[in-house]
């Protein structure tokens, strides 16, 4: 995960801080940053660029499976002729 997203987050989670917490924002925000930036890492995920990529693979092996599929059908029939 970028640190564009992650600083996203952490920024809409410091906003929900209570206001009494200034003295300690600095710790706050730096042990929060350390912990969400650890609980991205474990996730699963993938960039949108990553699956883009796999979806437009995924649209091309469609497209060419229908076209076997089709030929196949058309050279069964033929046989069955």
């Amino acid at each position: 995960m970028d640190n564009k997203t992650v600083d996203a987050l952490f920024a809409q989670i410091s906003k929900a801080l209570p206001q009494g917490w200034d003295e300690l924002k600095g710790d706050v925000e730096h042990n929060l940053h350390t912990a969400l930036r650890s609980a991205l890492a474990k996730l699963d995920l993938v960039t949108r660029d990553e699956f883009e990529i796999q979806r437009d693979v995924l649209a091309r092996t469609r497209e060419k499976y229908e076209i076997l599929a089709k030929q196949v059908a058309e050279l069964e029939r033929q046989l069955l002729k």
